[in-house]
Parts: structure tokens; C-alpha cells; sequence
């Protein structure tokens, strides 16, 4: 059973953040300086309740191993610069980016709230490294909500919407170096 599917059964829905929000939250904890066991964000994946919503053990197994080898795909290629958007996300003519898109974006910036001290202690707030870490959160919160990033810019004078596909199309190597900076600071703490 895909991950889809599972997420797809009548039983468990609106028991669990989606699909993209689920890659976006997992690409969060996999880009994350210090690495947290499964076992303390897993939870945050249906609403950080104490008890999952599975109705059986076979259904809990069978998504945690998708959660688990997802981040066993994101780590490394966020580590060796090979992190890809996925699949669904994209840029869109008419909504600036795809709804699978904003989901991504709100499930890492919800893995980021998770895991902010963490990246506070290796990137403090005065430090060069924190301007890097302030320009990828700035860039997901863009693709997020382009509509008010796009009244927000226009009040400055700047128009077009090119910037968002910069920002789309440099947001893959925009999170592998953050996340390859952290693991440098974090080795040699």
C-alpha cells in the first residue's frame, strides 16, 4: 500500500497531515542540523497526539516505514545537493504555484518550528549562516503565500512574478546547502 493509499482510507481521514504536507514536514526533519529520533516528530504527523490513528498495528508499520524511507531518500540527497521538489509541486499560470506546492512549504515550515532551536544554536541570530537560514524561510513563506508576497512587493515597487520562479527553480539548492552548512556547523561543535 502506498503512502497515497493509505492516507487515501476513509478511516484515517483528516487524521493526517497530506501527502505534500508530509513530504514537507519529513524534507524539514531531514534537512534539520541535529538529527531526532522518528519516534519525537512521528506524532506530529496526525496532530501530536499521544495515540496514532491507526486502526491496526499492520496500518501504523506500513506508514511509518513510508515516513521512514522517505527521509532515508531526503537526507542524502539534501546532503549531497540531489534534493528534488515532488512530484506535484510546481509553478502555476493562474495560483503563481501549484496547492501541492503551499502544502509542501507550510509542512517544512511547520518541521522548521520543530526543530528551531536547533538551527537558532548552530545559526545564531548575529551569524552569516543565519542570513542563509532567514533567506530559505523567507523564500518557502513566498511560495507559500504568494498572494500577500506579491502585495508586499508591489508596495515596494516591484512588479512580475519572475521572482517567484527564481525562487522556485533555486529552492532545491537553496535547502541542500542549508542543510550541508548545518551538518559542517554541527560536526564541528
Amino acid at each position: 500500500m502506498t503512502l497515497q493509499q493509505l492516507l487515501a482510507l476513509p478511516e484515517l481521514e483528516g487524521r493526517l497531515i497530506n501527502e505534500a504536507k508530509t513530504q514537507g514536514f519529513v524534507t524539514a526533519m531531514a534537512a534539520a542540523p541535529n538529527i531526532l529520533p522518528p519516534n519525537e516528530w512521528l506524532p506530529f504527523l496526525w496532530g501530536g497526539e499521544e495515540v496514532a490513528p491507526f486502526s491496526d498495528g499492520e496500518q501504523l508499520e506500513a506508514y511509518i516505514e513510508h515516513i521512514i524511507a522517505m527521509w532515508n531518500d531526503y537526507r542524502p540527497a539534501l546532503l549531497e545537493n540531489r534534493w528534488q521538489w515532488p512530484q506535484g509541486c510546481a509553478l502555476d499560470d493562474e495560483e503563481i504555484v501549484t496547492e501541492c506546492t503551499r502544502e509542501f512549504c507550510e509542512g517544512v515550515l511547520q518541521g522548521w518550528q520543530l526543530t528551531r532551536d536547533d538551527w537558532e544554536t548552530v545559526m545564531p541570530e548575529e551569524s552569516e549562516d543565519n542570513a542563509l537560514l532567514g533567506g530559505v524561510l523567507l523564500s518557502l513563506s513566498m511560495l507559500y503565500d504568494p498572494e500577500t508576497s506579491i502585495a508586499t512587493l508591489a508596495e515596494q515597487g516591484i512588479q512580475g512574478l519572475e521572482q517567484f520562479e527564481e525562487i522556485f527553480n533555486a529552492m532545491p539548492t537553496m535547502l541542500s546547502g542549508l542543510t550541508m552548512r548545518a551538518s559542517i556547523l554541527v560536526e564541528q561543535a
